[in-house]
This record gives C-alpha cells, structure tokens and sequence, in this order.
C-alpha cells in the first residue's frame, strides 16, 4: 500500500482550491441566500478544463476518472463553494453518456460537458416512488420512430440551467413484474415539459424543480444506450452521484472546520481562547477524525469505479460516512461560534443545510445501512 498522494492529485487540488478560492464561501452563501446560480464559478471551472476532467480527451474532456472529479469536488467545497450539480451533470449525466451513449450523443453533448458551457441534469425520483425505482410511474411509450414520454419527476436540480435532462422511464415489465427501464436525453425545453419551481427552506444555489412531462415526444435517437437496460446504466451514474457527492461532503466539513477552528484560537471570552477548552476543542477533534475516515472510503470508491471494480458497497459506505462527518464538522463549526454560527456574515447555515441534505439525497443514511446489512452482512430484507 502506498497512501502518498501523486503529485499530479497535489498540483490538482491546489490548481482548483486556487480558482475556487477566488470565489471563496462569502461568494457561495451570497448566491445561496440569492438563490442564484454560482455561474461566474463554473465558468471559471470550465476554462480551466475541471468541469470534464473525467470525459474523454476526444470529446474535450480531461481523459481523467472520477478519482480526479472527485478530487475537484472536495477542493471546491473546501474552498467553500460545494456545488451540487457537479454530481449531476458531470458524474452521472456525464459518466452515462461517455459510457452508454451513441457516437453521435457523446460528439453531440459531452463536448459542452466538459467545458461547462452545458449541463444536463438526471431526473429519477418521482413523489409515489420515493427509493424504490421499480415503482416508476414515468413511461415512455413508442409512437412511429420517436417515444412519447408521460409522467411527472420531483425533485430535480438545476433544470433551469440545464440544456437536457436525462430522464428515467419505464418501457415496459420484467416477467417477475419490476419495471423495465430506459433512458431518454431530453431538451430542458421540449414542448409538454413543464418545470414547475419546488421552495425548499434550505438554502442553496440550486433550484429544485418538480418536472412534468406531458406527451412529450423524444427522438428515437435519443435513447441511451439499449433499450430496457436503464436499470443498470442508471446506477452507473448513481455511483459516482454517491462517490462525489460524499466528496462534496468531506469538502464541506474541511472548510466549516478549518472557520471552526480559526474561531476557536481566535475567540478569547475568559482567560483562554476557547479553543483550549476540551468541551470545544474535542468536538472538532472528532470532527478531523471522521471526515479523515470518510476521505479514505471515498478515495477506494473512485479507485474501484475508475477500474470498472465493483463500487456499490465501497460507495455507499463513502456517501454515509461523509454525509454523517461533513454534517458533524458543519455542526461543530456553528456551535463553536455560539450565536455568530446562525449570522449570515460567517456562512456556515448554507453549508449546514446542504449537507444535512447530503445526509437525504441521493440515497438516505436508512438505505445506505439497509444495503450494507443485505448486501455486505447477507441479512434478510424487511421490503
């Protein structure tokens, strides 16, 4: 075993802490008390080529792997900017396409892809389906040479800064009754979808959207990959979801750790800064020690995925565990502040709230331990 970082994933966390830290959390928690996009980033991402480090190189991409995406993730949230459709545009729209799409899709959508210049966000979750995808409801149905698509999705990021949505539909039934499974590349703006603004209480740059699909017709050619195989390409895009989003998590926690800390030399109220007293100091020593063990499983995550390894267990665990650390390092953070953790000038209830998210989406913590007791422990199923 060798845990010596490689130089080249040295000089890549500094290249994006760089970038991102132009930016810098005061730029992130403006944009999430906006609700505005964090574009400027992005953009700058995309120049500097780390919006597709994963993609392929002839498609404008970095020929990297998701070790790589992940790496950008966790430095950009470091830097205090976590952004959330970096797991779905670049991981898992990105990662399907180059992997399942069609010549002419992968020249058509991952070269924007990679520079940033477009997104396409993933649309699975449906409000009667909740995490068992078998129940989808959303069909695509044949219609002459295209599909006509209807049915509703819900919480769906980003559809507003989208080009495309890759769209999870129901083409038919297995012989033991569970949906069959395909998936549609379609316009953001195609006639009968309808995205419908869904509030949320968290703050965050990303808007969530309920989508609506009313007899939408998709080109034959815009099916990806075979026909009733969505179940699996689709869970190819939701391990590096889960992968990266861990990333974003443990990103997260540095930065809310290292304001926590900072706070903590810093605040003298008695005799002492009240970082030399225990009550204070152990619960962000703790908080370095998970998010250091959620590090570790993210890494064997992306190793496992990037060589095509089987990576379900590896990252659901690394999705858990960071989910369970960066929310304890936010927390930390804002109790060492006292009550300056809740004001707007220090930034930390944005963080606070996406990684309180984190620990739902994409999979909830319950399901994460209901994978690992069937699939890991072999224990029987409840459901």
């Amino acid at each position: 075993m060798d845990f010596t970082e490689p130089a080249e994933h040295t000089a890549l966390r500094a290249a994006v802490a760089g970038i991102a830290g132009t930016f810098g959390g005061d730029y992130y928690a403006a944009k999430a008390e906006a609700r505005e996009p964090t574009t400027e980033l992005w953009q700058a991402l995309g120049r500097g080529g780390y919006i597709g480090i994963n993609l392929p190189e002839e498609h404008g991409g970095g020929g990297a792997g998701l070790a790589e995406l992940a790496i950008v993730c966790e430095e950009v949230a470091g830097a205090g900017c976590p952004l959330l459709l970096l797991l779905v545009s670049s991981a898992i729209s990105g990662e399907v396409i180059a992997r399942f799409g069609s010549d002419a899709q992968r020249k058509t959508w991952l070269p924007g892809l990679a520079s940033g210049e477009s997104k396409i966000v993933f649309a699975i979750t449906e409000p009667d389906a909740g995490s068992n995808t078998h129940r989808l409801a959303t069909t695509a149905t044949r219609s002459g040479d295209d599909f006509v698509l209807r049915g509703q999705k819900y919480y769906i990021s980003g559809v507003d800064e989208a080009d495309a949505v890759l769209v999870v539909a129901r083409t038919g039934t297995t012989a033991t009754g569970a949906a069959e499974l395909s998936l549609f590349l379609v316009d953001a703006d195609a006639p009968g979808l309808v995205a419908q603004r869904l509030p949320v209480s968290v703050l965050l740059p990303e808007k969530q959207f309920t989508v609506f699909f009313d007899e939408v017709r998709v080109p034959r050619d815009r099916l990806v990959g075979v026909l009733g195989d969505g179940f699996q390409q689709a869970f190819h895009g939701l391990n590096p979801e889960r992968i990266t989003g861990a990333a974003l998590c443990v990103g997260a926690g540095r930065y809310a750790l290292r304001k926590g800390a900072e706070y903590a030399r810093s605040r003298t109220v008695w005799k002492a800064p009240i970082g030399a007293h225990q009550g204070v100091a152990h619960a962000l020593a703790e908080a370095k020690i998970a998010l250091e063990q959620a590090a570790l499983l993210t890494a064997k995550a992306a190793w496992l995925h990037d060589r095509r390894l089987a990576a379900g267990e590896a990252a659901n665990m690394a999705k858990y565990a960071a989910a369970e650390a960066g929310l304890a390092a936010v927390d930390a953070a804002i109790q060492t502040h006292g009550g300056n953790g809740v004001s707007t000038e220090y930034g930390l209830i944005p963080l606070w709230g996406l990684v309180r998210l984190l620990r739902i989406a994409p999979v909830n913590r319950e399901m994460i331990l209901n994978y690992v007791a069937g699939h890991s422990l072999g224990l029987p199923r409840s459901y």
